[in-house]
């Protein structure tokens, strides 16, 4: 049995939208993928009927970008509901196009980050809480499962660990929402990447993967033997999906702070990913070699 390799868009555009979604996932395909991570940057920018006409074959999944004004907590009500609605045209889509999940850090715009105590970090968690909630029974009843995802320190200051994650969901894990893990957050933040996925456990609904350079997987300093037994451990059957971005991109690159080229090009970045992991990643524990 062989893992389902997939990769974001970001890899090659941003927007991904109807007018440029056919021809990228074609390639995509051609590449040798199975899956493919699609971002809903803005609701609109792709229809359901667009997507299935362009998958040639590929499993979809949707994530979302919180960009500045989508909040979640320690904001007024009408921006958290504007960035509920937003969440809930994700739903939709991957609902309407057979995605599983809808995953990203679903809690504060990327790059927002602020000091704490213990209270008033406990505080922001009831918040988030709550404002997932009607999320989450939406995602339910669409059989879809809302994968939050922890960002390393310098992206926010909310959710940087599984630990954190688990104790900030807590009673909406399993009730539409799960954890979606990153190995370059991972990279930054867990004292081992291996453990911080055998600690999400059965919540673990999606894993995105890339050098701990943010470039391809593999002959990086990512421990990924162990990475990949915890992934067989927690019985994950979920797809690996190469997440990295191209400087040229203005508003997803100072997001991530991809200030340089991370290859020679991006679609070398994609097929040296792709190789590494059908060679090593791909394969589960106890597979013939």
């Amino acid at each position: 049995m062989q893992r389902l390799i997939g990769v974001n868009t970001w890899v090659w555009e941003s927007p991904l939208t109807d007018a440029n979604l056919a021809p990228l996932l074609e390639k995509i395909a051609a590449m040798g993928f199975d899956a493919v991570e699609l971002p809903l940057e803005n609701a609109g920018d792709l229809s359901a009927g667009a997507v299935r006409g362009a998958l040639a074959g590929l499993r979809p999944w949707i994530v979302g970008a919180m960009s500045p004004g989508r909040e979640l907590v320690l904001a007024d009500d009408a921006v958290i509901a504007r960035t509920q609605r937003y969440l809930g045209a994700c739903i939709e889509l991957a609902h309407d196009v057979g995605a599983p999940a809808v995953c990203g850090p679903f809690y504060a715009h990327t790059g927002r980050v602020w000091r704490m105590d213990a209270a008033e970090r406990a505080e922001a968690y009831a918040q988030l809480r709550r404002n997932l909630a009607p999320l989450a029974a939406e995602a339910e009843a669409a059989g879809v499962v809302l994968g939050i995802e922890p960002l390393n320190r310098y992206e926010t200051s909310l959710l940087n660990t599984t630990a954190q994650a688990l104790e900030a969901l807590g009673p909406l894990l399993g009730h539409g929402v799960g954890l979606a893990l990153d190995t370059y957050h991972l990279g930054i933040e867990e004292r081992s990447s291996a453990d911080a996925v055998r600690a999400a456990g059965e919540h673990l609904v999606h894993v995105q993967v890339c050098g701990n350079d943010r470039g391809a997987p593999g002959g990086d300093q990512t421990d990924w033997a162990g990475v990949f037994e915890a992934l067989d451990a927690v019985g994950y059957t979920g797809a690996l999906n190469i997440e990295s971005f191209t400087a040229s991109n203005a508003s997803i690159a100072t997001a991530a702070s991809i200030w340089r080229p991370l290859a020679r090009t991006q679609d070398q970045l994609a097929e040296q990913g792709l190789e590494f992991l059908r060679s090593a990643g791909a394969r589960r524990q106890g597979d013939d070699l």
